[in-house]
């Protein structure tokens, strides 16, 4: 494995953007729930047993992992394929980077939109709110906006999945996109991008 100091300047920035969400997330959402008096414990337990949160998050991340690579790989979104490929692709993520990422945005992100600004706002405007912040609705690019109406129905079913399950399913469900999708950019940057 890398030094932390040998990687790219990208590399080391995008692995503290992590951390710092892992970190910074959970604080606000404390901040958050502190003022708004939002019940954290009951959000952080749920309704299911962590082994029922844990199985429907695994299944819910298969299959929105899987089916956002599928779309992703169509030939009308090469160009959007292609953007992220080389944002992320080029950085030569080892797993371990991967799975570093991908845990640090599924926990602190999903702890934030599913743990405080769900109950306060709703699911449809955290839905939303959650899309347009990662920037998947733009008006400006049309292939963009697709992917993003899917994921604002994902990040639904997310949101749904942690009021009738709890938040794990969430965050884990979360997690496991960001580790496929991730991967996949690493592979579209060796195959598609040398050409």
């Amino acid at each position: 494995m890398c030094d932390f100091w040998d990687m790219s300047q990208q590399k080391r920035s995008l692995l503290f953007l992590a951390g710092a969400t892992m970190i910074g997330m959970p604080i606000l959402a404390a901040v958050i729930g502190w003022i708004f008096d939002v019940d954290l414990q009951m959000r952080w337990t749920g309704q299911a047993p962590i082994l029922v949160q844990l199985a429907v998050g695994v299944v819910m991340g298969l299959i929105t992992g899987f089916s956002a690579r599928f779309i992703i790989s169509r030939d009308f979104m090469r160009s959007v394929r292609l953007k992220y490929a080389r944002m992320f692709g080029n950085l030569n993520l080892s797993l371990p980077e991967v799975l570093f990422i991908a845990v640090c945005a599924g926990f602190g992100e999903e702890l934030l939109f599913r743990g405080v600004i769900q109950p306060l706002l709703g699911i449809i405007i955290t839905s939303v709110l959650f899309v347009a912040i990662h920037g998947y609705l733009n008006p400006k690019d049309w292939r963009v906006s697709v992917y993003g109406l899917f994921m604002s129905a994902v990040i639904f079913g997310f949101g749904l999945a942690t009021d009738f399950f709890g938040i794990w399913s969430a965050i884990i469900a979360h997690t496991l996109v960001d580790v496929i999708l991730l991967l996949d950019l690493g592979e579209e940057e060796e195959s598609d991008l040398a050409i």
